[in-house]
């Protein structure tokens, strides 16, 4: 649906009035497209005390294409990008008044173990924000404060949470801000590489956190681990390109007929993934012409149904599958004193128990191939709530405890499980809306508008993606950084 505001306010007239009136001009997001560079521009670099991800920014920075200024707080910088071949210069302000050159802010605080050496990274934002241009990224990179070696270093790698989603508050213009916790060694693991250049396991999310990709992900905080062993007593595991990361790959997705679920099959079939599309036998048509334009698989099935678990599974059982994406699910708003019993087993019963059912089949039977991928879309409301959603809020919420609960289980396999959270997204669902409920989901977050099918999309690709061995477990809000919820 058409966001009417946004657009008035970035035409010359709309902006006028909005300015005089005070009123908030949200930016017109920079999106990924296969005809745009997907990396260009500056990236500015800054460094706490003893940074331990330097030389992995610099392998990532070739990788990308970028050029690299190194702010004053990363003296090691412009010696090691030398070692590596990289163009790199001295940060310089932008003049007051003129627009931002920087594409990027990279930070690497995983040195620091007390809150007495936060200082430089007021030193660094203070200085380079300013020339940070529209649509731009922060990326803050720590280590996980819960592997911490004391107190004093767990403080003061918490504290980098804070800093990140005040930036991404104050930014504005476009930008996003998103903090990676990199395990010890994570930085040096991953799949065997990319084709066109060794891939780290730091590699594939911060060139989504930098990218167009994450669009309408802000305020993020995500931890990547090591790899797991690759199953099998250390076969390496495939290379792949990064132009077509899920090639040779199959991807099952739910509620793929429409909205949400036919832009991830979509985007993973552009990926290079063969998509098996899954809807109710009601959406037969849609689904069928949603897959034939993908050269995918329709599979009509009622995944509510006792049976359905054990149906797909048999369907798939020939050649197995190499990523799931649990998409479908129900509303049935009430509230609860007004809810009956079936709304609410409904409710539960498609949005979480197929889930729990499906899993269980894929995965009793080896037809989830181990190395998988499974991803599930929650929501914001399972993480703060919603009035009139008791049921849907609770489905949503339990859909965040299957993936932190199996993620430790699925590790021996290989096998990653995590969660995307959408907020606001256009859908014909959200377009349904009452207007005044309509414009408060899309002004209630950081960037000021509501989300776009492709962006919840573009993150389920990340996280099928083979370089994210390393991210499981893991909860990320497509929400443009809510002002609800944590």
């Amino acid at each position: 649906m058409n966001d009417a505001y946004l657009k008035f306010a970035n035409s010359p007239f709309g902006a006028r009035v909005a300015r005089s009136l005070g009123l908030p001009k949200p930016e017109v997001l920079r999106r990924y497209r296969a005809d745009r560079p997907e990396f260009d521009g500056l990236i500015a670099i800054g460094a706490g005390r003893e940074p331990h991800l330097l030389d992995a920014l610099a392998k990532l920075i070739a990788s990308v294409g970028m050029t690299s200024v190194a702010h004053q707080s990363a003296g090691l910088w412009v010696p090691l990008a030398n070692r590596h071949g990289l163009l790199t210069g001295r940060f310089e302000p932008a003049e007051a008044g003129s627009p931002g050159k920087l594409a990027a802010l990279l930070f690497d605080a995983s040195g620091i173990e007390r809150s007495s050496q936060l200082e430089p990274l007021h030193g660094f934002f203070h200085d380079t924000l300013r020339s940070l241009g529209k649509c731009g990224r922060i990326v803050v990179l720590g280590r996980p404060p819960e592997a911490c070696a004391s107190p004093h270093q767990w403080t003061a790698q918490r504290a980098l949470e804070g800093l990140t989603r005040s930036l991404g508050k104050e930014a504005r213009r476009g930008i996003t801000a998103n903090l990676v916790y990199v395990g010890e060694g994570a930085e040096n693991s991953g799949e065997s590489g990319a084709r066109n250049g060794a891939a780290s396991g730091l590699e594939a999310t911060l060139r989504f956190f930098l990218s167009p990709r994450s669009a309408y992900v802000s305020g993020q905080v995500v931890r990547i681990e090591p790899a797991a062993p690759h199953p099998g007593g250390g076969t390496p595991a495939p290379a792949f390109d990064w132009l077509q990361p899920l090639s040779g790959r199959r991807a099952l997705v739910t509620g793929a007929a429409r909205g949400i679920g036919a832009a991830i099959a979509s985007v993973l079939a552009a990926e290079g993934a063969h998509v098996i599309g899954v809807d109710i036998p009601v959406a037969r048509d849609a689904l069928d012409a949603a897959m034939r334009q993908l050269n995918g698989t329709a599979l009509a099935f009622d995944i509510a149904a006792p049976e359905a678990a054990a149906q797909l599974a048999a369907a798939l059982d020939e050649l197995g599958v190499d990523i799931v994406v649990h998409n479908a699910g129900i509303t049935k708003d009430k509230t609860i004193s007004k809810m009956t019993d079936a709304a609410w087993q409904s409710v539960i019963d498609i949005n979480l128990g197929a889930q729990e059912r499906i899993d269980d089949a894929l995965l009793a039977g080896g037809i989830l191939r181990d190395g998988g991928r499974i991803i599930a879309v929650s929501s914001i409301s399972g993480i703060a709530g919603n009035a009139g959603q008791t049921n849907y809020a609770t489905s949503k919420a339990g859909v965040i405890g299957r993936v932190q609960s199996m993620a430790p289980r699925l590790r021996a396999r290989g096998i990653t499980i995590n969660a995307v959270a959408p907020g606001f997204i256009e859908t014909q669902m959200t377009a349904k809306m009452p207007f005044a409920i309509r414009e408060a989901g899309r002004r209630m977050n950081a960037l000021g508008q509501g989300g776009q099918p492709a962006d919840v999309a573009q993150t389920i690709a990340w996280l099928a993606h083979p370089g994210s061995a390393g991210v499981t477990g893991q909860l990320v809000r497509v929400c443009g950084q809510s002002l609800i919820g944590a």
